[in-house]
């Protein structure tokens, strides 16, 4: 139990698995029988489809089918639906298209499925994808998000003008134009969001079977949210109650949310398998993932400060273009609406914002959430308009940041943009990271690099995270027959390191020894409803379903301790691990009361067993937060960057497992450095072909230094 405690810093229990190879990936998955499945995906980004023969194809041998758009809609397949539908600024509705599971008459990206081509292997499956022949008809794209509304330009859809999908706003615009006339000073600037390449370590990867008898799909596949999967893939797409699904998720190597929705594929195979009754199985080559995989960020954001005499922060103004890509993916007008403009007023003291969001189609792949989702691109306008501001006043950036910020004796506080911060020590927090990295001392380095022809600079931001997801979870306990006590949860790890924080929480109220627990997720039979994971909902959400199921376990356990020493349920205590009689000496341990209490339901005598499962109400959100410095030095004659320090210093409150902490930070570090210095998905102005489209032309993140860490936990 001590080993297992909360809060400390417990090496993961699923890694001795995962790295002796013992992991099971969706990949790993091979049904016996199997068929294998391949997309015939565009080479153009727009363009008619005149016609597809696949004739030529369909006789090469053991070919087993190819499908088209046609006959999908022949049997009534529907499409891939946008989840968040935006209501314009006028209260009309934003434009939903709709996103076809194989193009219908056009494509409109690079890598549009276009046909599923499924085989008895892979290699006559990719041989028949080559040997379809479409006629296209080639028209003129457009990629170039800053100019996709210019006079002229193609627009990617009949019915969206000038290619604006939505235009949203949120804030009050009156008191932040009645602000921006009184003040002291505006700062004005437009900052580039870059779009970015997920690049997960595993690759997407579905496996169908389909059941005659019973008329039940079992999709296997990489997601981080079975349910809602399996929601959509009833409702949605073939319209059948929800009951002849089950989804299911083994081991998953990476995600940052581009796993989360649902894809052509996952339709695809389901589609196959009751046609050709076989299972079927797919897995995503990683060419493929650079024109198939949702991207992320690609905004371009005007952002103005409003300041008053001694610097204080009066309103924010912004109006941001957000690219969606040639189809809205699940969540994608929510990321830089709904989602990304509840952080914008950070850490301060702003009177009142103002945000216009405009969602654009482009002939790219469509864009979704990724590790922040939103938030990181409200954070880094915000910050970096602080530091234009500081410029122009002439002021220390850090001065006028902690003049700004919300004192910790104002929490609870609202803040301008309606979000509710429980607690919170801002200016500790600075302080705390200004002194570790010796801010004052700073002209000294960049004297020394100066003198080695370098050129030395220092960044500070603050950053504050809004968590999101459903607004229940749902934990189960039960204690097995081989003691062992397993714990079902309702959200999918994708590499965090949940199953051995689940394992601590459960530890921390039931004195069960750590290593006789066991977490069991993905799986939408076994676990019947779940908010899966995303909008780092993870640990407070599911969380506090096992606080509640614990609590449930205890209350149990007292009337089966009562049952088994005889005594009254009133006279039973529990703590560290066991339950007693006041008073007394005599007692119980759980995992033995738990074994004895099933072993006399065997025998046919009533008994109280110890299982429980809850459901929790999710009704309040997490702000953790924290402050990012990095001292970089260039090379002025080549331009190469080199990260020399990168300190960083958050406010997570209470932490179940400080080691995992350390690592999801510094994952986060070295993302963040490739986005800034490596990562950038170019496309083609002409042609809308992906420049970056290999890790040949994309320079994906590689971290060398560890980051300097400090960890304050409440």
């Amino acid at each position: 139990m001590t080993k297992f405690g909360l809060a400390r810093p417990v090496c993961r229990v699923e890694d001795s698995r995962l790295l002796v190879g013992s992991g099971r990936y969706t990949d790993d998955v091979q049904p016996a029988g199997a068929a294998v499945g391949v997309v015939l995906r565009s080479p153009h980004a727009a363009a008619r489809i005149r016609a597809i023969d696949t004739v030529v194809a369909k006789a090469i041998p053991s070919m087993l089918a190819i499908y088209t758009a046609a006959d999908l809609a022949s049997d009534g397949i529907g499409g891939l639906p946008c989840l968040v539908p935006m209501t314009n600024r006028d209260g009309s509705t934003g434009a939903d298209p709709g996103h076809p599971v194989l193009a219908e008459g056009a494509v409109r990206h690079v890598g549009d499925p276009v046909a599923f081509i499924v085989a008895r292997t892979a290699k006559t499956a990719r041989d028949a994808a080559e040997a379809i022949a479409v006629e296209y008809e080639v028209l003129p794209a457009v990629t170039d998000l800053a100019r996709a509304t210019d006079s002229g330009q193609p627009e990617v859809w009949t019915g969206a003008a000038r290619n604006i999908c939505f235009d949203w706003e949120v804030g009050d615009k009156e008191r932040v134009a009645k602000l921006f006339a009184e003040a002291a000073h505006v700062t004005r600037l437009t900052v580039v969001n870059n779009r970015i390449i997920v690049s997960s370590m595993e690759a997407r990867a579905a496996v169908a079977r389909y059941d005659a008898g019973t008329g039940r799909f079992t999709l296997t596949t990489n997601t981080p949210g079975v349910w809602l999967l399996k929601e959509q893939l009833a409702n949605a797409v073939f319209h059948l109650p929800e009951d002849r699904f089950q989804v299911i998720t083994p081991d998953v190597g990476g995600g940052f949310g581009m796993k989360l929705f649902l894809y052509s594929e996952h339709v695809l195979v389901c589609y196959a398998a009751c046609k050709l009754g076989r299972p079927v199985k797919w897995t995503l080559e990683r060419s493929e993932a650079f024109l198939s995989d949702t991207q992320r960020r690609d905004n371009v954001t005007e952002g103005e400060l409003a300041l008053g005499a001694v610097g204080r922060f009066l309103a924010l103004r912004t109006r941001n273009l957000a690219n969606m890509g040639a189809y809205l993916s699940n969540f994608a007008p929510f990321i830089p609406t709904m989602a990304g403009t509840k952080v914008l007023a950070g850490v301060y003291g702003f009177q009142a914002i103002y945000a216009n969001v405009i969602g654009l189609f482009t002939n790219t792949v469509p864009v979704d959430a990724y590790r922040g989702a939103g938030r990181p691109e409200s954070n880094y306008l915000v910050e970096r308009l602080i530091d234009a501001a500081a410029r122009e006043l002439g002021m220390d950036r850090a001065e006028l940041r902690r003049r700004n910020m919300v004192a910790s004796a104002a929490m609870p506080f609202n803040s301008a943009m309606g979000q509710l911060y429980d607690s919170g020590d801002f200016s500790r927090v600075l302080d705390t990271a200004l002194e570790r990295i010796d801010w004052a001392g700073f002209p000294g380095p960049r004297a020394e690099a100066a003198r080695r022809g370098r050129k030395r600079g220092i960044g500070l931001a603050y950053y504050l995270e809004a968590t999101d997801g459903g607004t229940t979870e749902r934990a189960e306990i039960r204690f097995a027959e081989d003691g062992f006590v397993d714990l079902y949860v309702g959200t999918q790890s994708t590499g965090q390191g949940h199953e051995t924080a689940y394992v601590q929480l459960t530890v921390d109220r039931l004195g069960v020894p750590g290593e006789r627990g066991r977490v069991h997720q993905g799986d939408s039979d076994a676990i019947p409803i779940g908010g899966g994971t995303g909008g780092a909902r993870s640990p407070y959400s599911e969380g506090q379903a096992i606080l509640l199921t614990a609590a449930s376990v205890i209350d149990k356990g007292r009337q089966a301790a009562s049952e088994t020493l005889e005594a009254a349920v009133a006279d039973i205590t529990f703590g560290d691990g066991r339950f007693s009689i006041v008073g007394t000496d005599r007692g119980i341990d759980i995992l033995e009361l738990a074994a004895r209490q099933r072993a006399r339901i065997g025998a046919g005598q009533p008994a109280t067993l110890l299982d429980a499962a809850e459901v929790a109400k999710i009704e309040q959100h997490t702000y953790p937060n924290g402050r990012h410095m990095a001292e970089v030095e260039i090379d002025p004659d080549t331009g190469v960057v080199d990260v020399v320090r990168y300190l960083v210093c958050d406010d997570f409150g209470k932490v179940v497992n400080p080691l995992i902490v350390r690592g999801q930070v510094q994952g986060g570090v070295a993302q963040g450095i490739g986005q800034a210095v490596l990562e950038r998905t170019a496309y083609d102005p002409d042609s809308g072909q992906l420049l970056s489209g290999s890790f040949m032309d994309y320079g994906l993140t590689a971290c060398g230094r560890s980051a300097e860490y400090r960890s304050r936990a409440d």
